[in-house]
């Protein structure tokens, strides 16, 4: 009942809790041997806090929630939530290639979340919550292309509803958002997020560094 509780007042936290948005990559953009990966799968409470409770010590420098894929600038909470604007809830990842692959990130996604169920995670309905990678260039879209494939026909049935698309603007959320769960542990946590056991197929090539265990 906590949980249920703490899911339906999320929209009315404190405004002096708000912080500032950024436009086109809240976060400082990749540059050098750093890259950045932008993810959705539902909400971004527990997107986050499981991808940096897996990957803090392989590769992952940083990790925002935000809004993207909408229509509108400065897009709030509450507004994504109303479906107005187009956004999604969304993770973006900054993250060292030598020490963890993109291939390995999106992998990963397919094993955090449910993406056969078209704009929902579990009671979550809405398509902010819609399953989707944004590329950043063209050979994220092709690897992404081809894990999707992957987890298509070996984990998911042939059923994954991803969207593949190019990375629009980002927008950060509000500070309040930011490592929600760490410093909420007894928040919201979506049901459909947690770590599947699927195992990659015999011959699919799996890019090195190894996975995060």
């Amino acid at each position: 009942m906590s949980s249920f509780i703490n899911r339906i007042t999320r929209h009315f936290a404190p405004s002096s809790s708000i912080g500032v948005t950024s436009e086109g990559g809240g976060s400082a953009a990749a540059s050098g041997t750093t890259e950045m990966a932008t993810v959705a799968a539902g909400c971004f409470w527990g997107v986050e806090h499981i991808y940096r409770k897996h990957f803090k010590d392989y590769g992952l420098i940083d990790a925002k929630v935000g809004y993207i894929g909408g229509d509108t600038k400065n897009p709030s909470y509450s507004k994504v939530c109303g479906g107005a604007t187009g956004h999604a809830e969304a993770l973006q990842i900054t993250f060292d290639p030598s020490k963890v692959s993109y291939r390995t990130l999106i992998e990963f996604l397919y094993k955090i979340h449910d993406p056969t169920t078209l704009n929902r995670q579990g009671a979550d309905a809405g398509t902010q919550y819609r399953s989707g990678i944004f590329y950043h260039n063209e050979e994220q879209k092709r690897i992404a292309e081809e894990v999707t494939k992957m987890a298509n026909e070996n984990w998911w049935n042939n059923q994954i509803s991803t969207a593949i698309i190019g990375a629009t603007d980002w927008w950060d959320a509000e500070k309040y958002h930011q490592k929600y769960l760490d410093h909420n542990p007894g928040g919201y946590e979506c049901p459909t997020h947690y770590v599947r056991k699927f195992r990659l197929p015999e011959g699919y090539a799996q890019d090195k560094p190894a996975e995060a265990k």
